[in-house]
């Protein structure tokens, strides 16, 4: 079995929707989960669904800033970008990280605000998913380092060569997000990693066994994940909500069913991820909801990091 690891989403939302947009502190904090002995960070897409800073160039500092922690997106919008430019943008990336790169990808929620967003750029919502399946093709050929050509329903290009290529070969791995029978079977047909954010165990455990049926390919089953934690499991869910509403301007009570998230007291924290990875998640992203993202941090990595890793080694 392949040993688990742990990631964080830098708060790149959170800081938006406080009218913060100094990204210089979300480097920092990327700088400090490395030092914590987190194995992962990450940064989410949406440059106008939910406003934030851009996850590419963020990493891009942030694998500057860093030496070990490997980088990933979750998840980016492929669908929003010509292949071509998002290709030579994550191939440079994964040269400055020295290979530390996971590309976590998904179609876009199925929500008027996202409908929206690819409205303002000009692309046909209805057709996300397969530009997000042309693109995953598109790019894997320019990761070739080779001269290549490409005609699909959206894109057309002759005679491309991208530098620098990737510094892996075939390109950093493609994660994909996603739920629901066509979305699994686009995992198990197309994607090195499955980033989901299924609401219960169950859930998990029957979609991650479908894929497995599936796939074609060598698979990291990954899980996407908002925790609050407080001594007080009653606090803890208030501010899970003033989190979660804030973030999505939507009712917990609805988001909580769509999305993984648990408030309580930091060892039953633990139980409630350590359930997940019992299920098959052998990396586990994830997102604080916290007004105080350094507090927060230095809490998850001391009060519950170490009983993750624990039941991890059993």
């Amino acid at each position: 079995m392949a040993p688990l690891k742990i990631g964080y989403l830098l708060p790149t939302r959170d800081q938006a929707v406080r009218g913060d947009h100094e990204p210089k502190q979300l480097v920092d904090q990327a700088r400090r989960a490395e030092s914590l002995g987190l194995d992962s960070v990450w940064a989410g897409d949406s440059p106008v669904t939910r406003p934030r800073a851009d996850p590419m160039l963020l990493l891009a500092a942030v694998a500057v800033a860093t030496r070990r922690i490997t980088l990933g997106t979750a998840v980016l919008l492929p669908a929003l970008r010509h292949p071509i430019l998002l290709a030579h943008q994550l191939a440079t990336l994964d040269q400055l990280s020295g290979g530390r790169l996971i590309a976590g990808m998904g179609g876009g929620f199925p929500i008027p605000a996202t409908e929206a967003q690819f409205a303002a750029v000009g692309v046909d919502f209805r057709r996300r998913i397969s530009r997000l399946e042309e693109s995953i093709e598109a790019m894997r050929r320019l990761w070739s380092a080779e001269e290549v050509s490409f005609t699909g329903r959206h894109f057309d290009f002759r005679d491309v060569r991208l530098a620098p290529a990737p510094a892996r070969p075939g390109g950093p791995p493609i994660w994909l997000a996603g739920s629901g029978e066509p979305a699994l079977r686009r995992v198990a047909r197309l994607a090195d990693g499955w980033l989901p954010y299924p609401p219960s165990v169950h859930e998990y455990a029957r979609d991650l066994a479908v894929v497995r049926q599936e796939t074609v390919r060598p698979l990291t089953p990954a899980l996407y994940a908002t925790l609050c934690l407080d001594e007080d499991s009653e606090r803890a869910r208030e501010r899970l909500r003033t989190s979660i509403e804030r973030y999505y301007n939507a009712p917990l009570e609805a988001v909580e069913t769509i999305q993984a998230m648990f408030a309580g007291t930091p060892y039953e924290a633990a139980g409630w991820v350590n359930a997940y990875t019992a299920a098959g998640a052998r990396h586990v992203v994830i997102r604080l909801a916290t007004d105080d993202h350094h507090a927060g941090l230095e809490e998850f990595a001391d009060r519950v990091l170490p009983l993750i890793h624990a039941e991890g080694r059993r």
